[in-house]
């Protein structure tokens, strides 16, 4: 049990760094794209084009928090083999904590009272879920368990791309949300996957869950960038812990035979319904106060680029690259941001 947690813990760092900086590159490749006035960085939607998706993933920013989600993958898959889902998917989800953190350095945040109240709530769920935690199940299911489960990722990715992108800028949270059933399914894949204990290599490209774990780990990974560049990296990513906790934690009970501790039932629920509700309220409190974001900043690159923003888009501090500062004097820390640096959005972009 302990080196589980041990192992779930450098999981949850891993993936809290590299979120933050997959979103330092993507919001570094929105603003290059809105600065060439560039019309294919956006859907007829308001959302980032494939295009501009894939200018993210290139930046060094990027490729780094990609290698570290690599690491917390691999670490995150052993945790989910040694704990009850419910926990591992838990404690890894407390990158929440560490995506906050390093957001005030690298993304120039100061994070409000009610998110830094909402990250408390989070941390103390985690601790009754760890608290409450039995012994994790066998795992061993019947084989057309796992085709079901390749089916919902294939159904959960492809139906979510498409409502993401024609939702475009309004679909942060919702992208988060589904990246974090798609790490979800992944997780339930590993725990389920055959040919692993023993390693039987005939057994493991077989077996249909080998099939949902990379389907739904490529696809999680698109939504999430998607999210990263359309919204706030904090209520994205508390999107991304709700569902990549919830669904496998439940299923891990009713399906695998995860179990909490003889009497710590109670403790263990009442860790699920605060883990989500502070997960929630961070993605509230983390909502910018107004909908553009990176999206709406691609779709008007040409008047960014021409000159000064006028009306509420220069009220709001649109258009950094022309030198408009916004209502906050036109400062260094203003221009890099794009308005008000009290806003974890704002900042942001």
């Amino acid at each position: 049990m302990i080196i589980g947690l041990l192992t779930a813990i450098a999981a949850s760092a891993c993936y809290g760094t590299g979120s933050v900086l997959q979103a330092v590159g993507s919001r570094k490749s929105a603003r290059q794209e809105a600065a060439k006035a560039s019309s294919s960085a956006v859907t007829q939607h308001g959302g980032p084009s494939l295009s501009s998706t894939a200018k993210a993933a290139v930046t060094w920013q990027f490729m780094v928090g990609t290698v570290l989600d690599f690491i917390g993958f691999g670490l995150g898959a052993l945790a989910a083999r040694m704990l009850p889902l419910f926990l591992s998917q838990t404690v890894i989800s407390a990158n929440l904590v560490i995506t906050a953190m390093l957001s005030i350095k690298l993304l120039n945040i100061r994070l409000t009272r009610p998110e830094w109240a909402s990250i408390g709530v989070v941390c103390s769920a985690l601790v009754l879920l760890a608290t409450a935690a039995g012994p994790e199940g066998s795992g061993h299911t019947p084989i057309g368990t796992h085709w079901w489960l390749l089916a919902a990722s294939v159904a959960l990715i492809g139906g979510g791309t498409l409502i993401v992108r024609v939702l475009g800028g309004r679909a942060a949270i919702l992208a988060g949300l589904l990246s974090g059933l798609g790490f979800g399914a992944l997780g339930v894949g590993v725990r389920v996957l055959n040919g692993v204990d023993p390693f039987h290599l005939p057994s493991l490209l077989g077996d249909p869950a080998l099939y949902a774990i990379l389907v739904a780990g490529i696809g999680g990974m698109y939504l999430h960038t998607i999210a990263l560049q359309i919204g706030s990296v904090n209520g994205a990513t508390a999107a991304l812990v709700v569902g990549e906790t919830v669904v496998p934690g439940i299923l891990g009970v009713l399906w695998l035979g995860d179990s909490s501790r003889p009497g710590f039932a109670w403790m263990a629920i009442l860790g699920f319904v605060v883990a989500v509700a502070g997960a929630v309220a961070v993605a509230w409190f983390g909502e910018p106060e107004s909908e553009p974001g990176p999206a709406r900043e691609l779709g008007s690159g040409r008047e960014a680029a021409a000159g000064p923003a006028s009306g509420s888009d220069q009220g709001n501090g649109a258009g950094p690259e022309s030198g408009s500062g916004g209502p906050d004097g036109g400062g260094k820390e203003a221009v890099e941001t794009g308005g008000s640096p009290t806003r974890s959005q704002s900042a942001a972009v």
